[in-house]
């Protein structure tokens, strides 16, 4: 059976009981929510294969809301398929133009909504790889999905933008990372940024790293990188 995670983001409740019916009768999980301010926690928390994400929503729209997911490192390579009552094609081009991998108009067949799905996750392999969702290096361990870091395998608490500084270092070991790219990064994800000095947040980082602080490495004149292995 295919226990593929979808998250439904949609204020119609009788077209989230379509597509969530529909698609569980394919065998995969389904979770929705009605507001577009709510979308983003819901996917970093289930780390979905695929989100369907309507454009008319309460909170935020579906096109800012797309946005948002694009530029979240944790989960910007999680495919999208727009559904909207909006079919014109400036409408559609925006939607693509903003990350989206389909759009599909309103009224749809549920039979077409479920071919979609398909041929989105078939072209999409790469987000079953266990090792987009967790980074070991010397000791330290950032599982992605569940928002957390081990260092020598013990828990470490961090800030929503600690743990995205941390991890875009570590999604990309031996590449130095300037201050306004680290900043520029974990602004466009959500991250609540107190202080806009990135070595504020990059000292914080290397004290709870503890044992694992020499990791984080500080390139003179550029900004920070994470030893490569």
């Amino acid at each position: 059976m295919n226990r593929k995670k979808i998250v439904v983001i949609e204020d119609e409740p009788d077209i989230v009981e379509i597509v969530s019916y529909n698609l569980k009768r394919e065998g995969y999980k389904v979770s929705s929510v009605a507001r577009g301010d709510e979308g983003l926690n819901l996917i970093r928390n289930q780390s979905p294969n695929l989100v369907i994400l309507d454009l008319m929503l309460p909170g935020i729209d579906g096109l800012s809301l797309c946005q948002q997911i694009k530029s979240d490192p944790l989960v910007d390579e999680t495919p999208i398929i727009i559904i909207s009552a909006k079919g014109e094609e400036s409408d559609v081009v925006i939607g693509l133009e903003l990350g989206a991998d389909d759009y599909l108009t309103k009224p749809f067949s549920p039979r077409e909504l479920v071919a979609r799905v398909k041929a989105v996750l078939r072209r999409r392999p790469t987000l079953e790889d266990p090792e987009k969702q967790r980074i070991f290096i010397q000791g330290l361990s950032i599982d992605v999905a569940r928002y957390e870091v081990l260092v020598l395998d013990v828990p470490i608490k961090m800030t929503a933008t600690e743990f995205k500084i941390l991890y875009q270092l570590a999604s990309r070991p031996g590449r130095a990372f300037t201050r306004e790219q680290l900043l520029n990064r974990v602004v466009r994800a959500g991250a609540e940024v107190v202080d806009r000095n990135i070595d504020v947040h990059i000292r914080s980082v290397r004290k709870k790293l503890g044992a694992c602080s020499h990791l984080i490495q500080t390139i003179r004149g550029v900004g920070y990188r994470l030893v490569d292995g």
